[in-house]
């Protein structure tokens, strides 16, 4: 599990072929790797993958290509990476509960400054645009931000100064890809609901 809090701006350096998928080395530039040992998880961009190898800040990781499918970014060698590591039941949940599974891929329709801060506007695909709500969280290649209003598919995010700068969200623009994770606790909502209406035909 993660927070959507990112602890650091990572660099994908090296892609290699694998037969079904990619190993990544990933620069994870100032991110604190004295406690990650192998078969840690850390998010990158909002993909939970797991330490295979590390060399001193390097680290190593295998995507398959069911995840590459599902998701964007992974594939670009030199692109930034937003990173977390998994939280410790010490931690302080600062964003909300993540759990690195991507839901879906939306696009970025508009990314523009307001004063000081940015409105980014993205369309969700439809089979996650149901589970949005505006002032509810949603997580935007695996950062944690709270969603400000909703229309249709899109929905609308302020992003403050500090976010911008300490995240790969500064270079989005009309057009972009991102990875989108909803709230875990909408799942679990539409599945109790979805049992009840279940067990509610049945007793008819």
């Amino acid at each position: 599990m993660f927070s959507g809090i990112v602890a650091a701006c990572g660099r994908i350096e090296r892609i290699e072929p694998l037969a079904d998928g990619l190993r990544l080395t990933v620069d994870t530039g100032t991110l604190d790797l004295a406690d990650v040992q192998i078969g840690d998880s850390i998010a990158n961009s909002g993909v939970c993958l797991t330490v295979i190898a590390r060399d001193g800040q390097r680290v190593n990781f295998d995507v398959s290509r069911e995840t590459l499918n599902c998701t964007v970014g992974l594939d670009q060698q030199g692109g930034e990476v937003n990173l977390e590591k998994a939280l410790t039941l010490a931690d302080r949940l600062g964003g909300h509960l993540v759990t690195g599974h991507v839901d879906g891929v939306g696009e970025v329709r508009k990314f523009e400054p307001v004063g000081e801060s940015h409105e980014l506007v993205i369309r969700a695909p439809g089979s996650i645009a149901g589970y949005i709500a505006r002032k509810g969280s949603v997580t935007v290649n695996g950062v944690s931000l709270t969603v400000n209003r909703v229309e249709g598919a899109d929905f609308s995010i302020n992003l403050i100064p500090h976010t911008v700068t300490v995240t790969n969200l500064k270079h989005l623009k009309a057009g972009s890809k991102v990875n989108l994770e909803i709230d875990l606790i909408a799942r679990y909502v539409e599945r109790m609901l979805a049992w009840r209406e279940e067990e509610a035909k049945e007793a008819r």
